[in-house]
């Protein structure tokens, strides 16, 4: 025990901080083009290997809102991967979250119906307590099933970026073998 909370208590409240970011709305400004944006990604991405749909935006800009409006067009499920995991890996030990979170991941997206699942809310994918490459397992669910998902960071130098440098989660990846829609494209 460490200042009177236990490892458990810790690691509980590193979960649920994963959970309970706040977010922020900008709806329906930008929820209709995106979503249309989004839409014309998923046709594309059929006839790909990896049938993945990165939606890039700051946090707060409006991805959460195009995912609904695209869930109402298409039926496609959303889901809020920070509290699906959270609850799969409450009781999991660190190491045990670590091992167990792709298969998760997958099962998470496999239970969804339709043959397009919506992916929201994947900042848990970068903790780096969970040792993990988020692209590369969202690469690997996206081989049976497209799948989109929301990115709170940005495209520079055709390049896909999460977190500033230096930042512990810190993120760049070549854009190659997955589509990516930013707000610019609504411009």
């Amino acid at each position: 025990m460490a200042g009177g909370v236990s490892e458990f208590e810790a690691d509980r409240f590193v979960i649920a901080l994963h959970v309970l970011r706040p977010q922020t709305k900008k709806g329906p400004l930008l929820a209709e083009p995106l979503a249309d944006e989004v839409l014309r990604k998923i046709d594309q991405a059929t006839d790909l290997y990896y049938r993945l749909v990165i939606v890039v935006a700051p946090s707060g800009e409006g991805k959460t809102a195009a995912f609904q409006e695209v869930k109402r067009r298409t039926a496609a499920e959303l889901v809020n991967v920070n509290l699906e995991l959270a609850r799969r890996m409450l009781e999991f030990t660190e190491r045990q979250r670590a091992l167990q979170l792709p298969r998760l991941l997958a099962d998470i997206v496999g239970a969804t119906a339709g043959d397009v699942v919506l992916l929201d809310n994947i900042e848990i994918l970068f903790d780096i307590t969970l040792k993990q490459d988020p692209l590369r397992m969202l690469q690997g669910i996206s081989r049976s099933k497209t799948v989109v998902a929301a990115w709170s960071g940005s495209v520079a130098k055709q390049r896909l970026i999460y977190a500033t440098p230096g930042h512990s989660e810190h993120r760049s990846y070549p854009i190659r073998d997955f589509l990516v829609v930013t707000l610019e494209d609504m411009a």
